[in-house]
């Protein structure tokens, strides 16, 4: 069967931020990785019922801060001003994670280096000796979330692809990845299988020889 290409282009940050927001389902509880995941919030209202939490203690933030909303003491975990929302509330950061551990979040969206057919994630370390590692609370995230969104660009800044056989780099979480969106591309991990939902300007034949790891059209 084949895939639809819904763009005739490849997705820009902001535009695949809006895809990420519109598959959130309402009543959902997320958490947002640094990065290009901290657009998704800009592409969430309060028709969306979606309500956004923070590692480092806020349940209920909205978008990015601008002009007069700016608050220095309201940041999400990447450290971009945002605004709150109604009933937003703060605690302390243990408390946060015990969130984040107890399984209390629905969905969390992550960077990441690899995700490969497993749903394995790597985002932490390249693995290289003179790499800074960052781990942060991504472990936790991964682990504890319902659900992990992956939101990368498809291929690294020298040309490989992110989607993988098997992860090379150290892992964040195993087995963890339910969802990837990329600028090519949106792809469901499911029973050690890669399966492309939609593509953006390009099509299904292209990726299946750009990548080397297997894929699967949707049915």
């Amino acid at each position: 069967m084949s895939v639809p290409q819904t763009s005739d282009h490849p997705l820009s940050p902001e535009e695949l931020a809006e895809v990420v927001a519109r598959d959130i389902p309402a009543g959902a509880y997320v958490n947002l990785g640094i990065g290009q995941p901290t657009l998704v919030s800009n592409y969430l209202g309060p028709e969306d019922d979606v309500t956004l939490h923070t590692e480092n203690g806020m349940l209920g933030m909205g978008g990015e801060a601008h002009g007069d909303e700016v608050d220095p003491d309201l940041i999400n975990a990447g450290k971009i001003p945002v605004v709150e929302t109604a009933g937003c509330s703060y605690f302390h950061h243990a408390d946060s994670f015990a969130m984040m551990r107890g399984g209390h979040l629905d969905c969390c969206v992550l960077g990441a280096f690899q995700v490969d057919r497993h749903g394995n994630l790597a985002n932490w370390h390249t693995g290289k000796p003179d790499a800074i590692p960052a781990v942060g609370g991504a472990m936790d995230l991964a682990t504890g979330a319902k659900q992990t969104f992956v939101m990368m660009t498809l291929k690294s800044k020298n040309g490989q692809s992110k989607l993988v056989e098997q992860c090379t780099m150290p892992l964040t979480g195993v087995g963890c990845v339910s969802r990837v969106y990329t600028d090519l591309g949106v792809f469901v991990v499911e029973d050690g299988r890669i399966v492309v939902r939609e593509t953006f300007g390009v099509g299904y034949d292209e990726l299946v020889e750009q990548l080397d790891v297997e894929l699967t059209p949707a049915q």
